[in-house]
């Protein structure tokens, strides 16, 4: 089997001005070099149309893949193949991943967007620019405090972090200012945890972009009040340098299907979801739009429908939950996960049956994809369907990894025919609930007993008082369980979520309930990817994917 990037490099690639010809979007487009482009736009191109929306989420996460974003990819190609106008909303990735252990998120096999490298690299600049943006604003309140501090800023209670887009678990506590000011401790979060990188996603035009970056909360004074970016007067500087990345990316997938690509939060500690500005954009240019969401459906999924959904107004018509055989037998306590294990693959369903019950609380009856490996076999597969029958869910087989969109054709048609009318969610919680009964509600649907507030937590729901209210919640905790616990496989139960911190993000509009020992600093593990790559005098990559 050729590499992933082989196959992109295999393939002839469309101008991206011939993509954007065949959305309509030409006229608007920004290109940078011959195959991605940005798209700069008003909010008038939404009234063009109001495409359906599809989500795309998965069981719990394992190191053996579940291909979400490959299935994601290959279903677009899927529908165009049989005659639907589709288009992709997808997140950027980030170099942590890519250097660290996860890798890319430009999908695989012959189900990719491309150019990959450049995707999965430098792209068109937009983390760079959340980072620099991000880190403006960190220099503002150091610059603050060494002019005299007129703010009368609490050194000690500075909660707005610098960043930076790679894995480095030194940068999780730093001292800064040492000898040149009031020296003080901080640390650096990844750039996909930003608060920058939340309000750039979640921002409908360059208006309500300033706006969020003006409440950004960055710190308390010695009097308990909150100090924000807008009092620093560094919000104009800070829209100035993402004002390029406000805009939607437009490339392609290796069949030609167009994707927009914008924006990358994590779904473990961010809420996981790309732009509502690319979302809104691709629905008003296509009659079908799949886009996805990070990880499981307890974290992505649930942050698309409680946050974004919430957030923008978003209506979905249907969801996909991704899962392999392979994952499930581990989730059961397969040893090995190539060899047929039907005992091992029961036990393990539980994992996907929380996630279809999850998706049915919101309203929405999901179709299960089934990501097949060459290793499944014909019982492996049957036992799945069947499964998912008991739930009166159908569960389709796909080899868009092999075979591109044509591996995905029956997906699409059950896909397509399960759409329903767009419509809200039904939310996990209210509006008016208060802050505990939104964590109880949510940690409740992941089977939880409750939560359980550290000291911490509990000080700084003290401290944020009423500035919470109508707030949505967004949890940063493992991917690997449904709950807090990473080693607590299937569906447990009889547990509580731990939260150790509670983080007002006024810009973003939402509190982020930090669980468990999840971090908002990956570190690298032994091995990490970037010890495979090389580069040839030519520009070739090998061992990038």
């Amino acid at each position: 089997m050729l590499s992933d990037y082989q196959i992109a490099k295999s393939v002839q690639l469309k101008p991206i001005t011939q993509i954007a010809e065949s959305i309509d979007v030409v006229d608007q487009l920004e290109t940078y070099g011959r195959y991605k482009a940005k798209v700069n736009f008003d909010s008038s191109i939404y009234d063009r149309k109001q495409g359906k929306l599809i989500l795309v989420t998965a069981i719990n996460p394992t190191k053996y893949g579940e291909g979400k974003t490959t299935i994601s990819i290959g279903l677009a190609d899927g529908m165009r193949r049989i005659g639907v106008k589709s288009s992709l909303a997808l997140r950027e990735p980030s170099l942590g991943p890519v250097f660290g252990l996860k890798g890319g998120a430009a999908g695989g096999g012959y189900a990719q967007i491309a150019p990959m490298e450049d995707i999965n690299l430098h792209f068109t600049g937009d983390l760079h620019a959340i980072t620099s943006a991000n880190n403006l604003l960190c220099a503002a309140i150091d610059n603050h405090l060494f002019q005299g501090n007129a703010l009368d800023i609490d050194e000690n209670n500075i909660i707005f972090h610098r960043c930076m887009d790679m894995n480095d678990r030194a940068l999780r506590g730093v001292k800064v200012s040492v000898g040149v000011g009031v020296e003080r401790e901080d640390a650096f979060d990844i750039t996909a945890a930003s608060e920058i990188m939340a309000v750039l996603c979640l921002s409908e035009d360059a208006t309500d972009l300033k706006r969020r970056l003006s409440n950004i909360i960055v710190a308390y004074t010695k009097s308990g009040e909150v100090v924000t970016a807008g009092d620093l007067e560094v919000t104009e500087a800070m829209a100035i340098l993402l004002w390029d990345a406000l805009k939607p990316n437009l490339v392609q997938t290796l069949e030609g299907t167009p994707a927009f690509v914008h924006g990358g939060p994590f779904a473990n500690i961010a809420h996981g979801c790309n732009s509502v500005r690319a979302t809104k954009l691709a629905m008003s240019l296509s009659d079908v739009v799949v886009t996805e969401a990070g990880f499981g459906a307890d974290l992505g999924a649930e942050k698309f429908m409680n946050i974004k959904c919430r957030t923008a107004g978003l209506k979905p018509s249907g969801v996909v939950i991704v899962a392999t055989a392979r994952a499930l037998k581990h989730m059961g306590g397969a040893e090995d996960v190539n060899v047929e294990n039907i005992e091992a693959l029961g036990l393990g369903m539980v994992n996907l049956e929380a996630h279809i019950e999850g998706m049915t609380a919101f309203g929405y009856k999901p179709v299960v994809a089934i990501n097949r490996f060459y290793q499944d076999t014909d019982a492996e597969i049957e036992c799945i369907k069947n499964a998912c029958a008991r739930y009166g869910v159908e569960a389709v087989c796909t080899t868009a990894f092999a075979e591109g969109g044509k591996g995905a054709e029956e997906l699409a048609r059950v896909v397509m025919e399960s759409l329903v009318e767009p419509h809200a969610p039904t939310f996990t919680y209210s509006d008016e609930d208060t802050l505990l009964v939104k964590l109880d509600k949510l940690a409740r649907r992941l089977g939880a007993d409750g939560v359980q507030l550290s000291p911490k937590a509990l000080k700084a729901l003290e401290d944020m008082g009423d500035r919470a209210n109508g707030l949505p919640i967004c949890l940063a905790k493992t991917q690997y369980s449904l709950s807090d616990d990473m080693n607590l496989l299937g569906r447990p139960s009889g547990f509580t979520i731990k939260i150790r911190d509670l983080i007002l993000k006024a810009g973003a509009g939402f509190v982020v309930a930090v669980a468990g020992s999840i971090m908002l600093m990956p570190g690298l593990n032994k091995t990490p990817n970037y010890m495979k790559m090389t580069i040839d005098e030519d520009g070739n990559i090998t061992g990038l994917f």
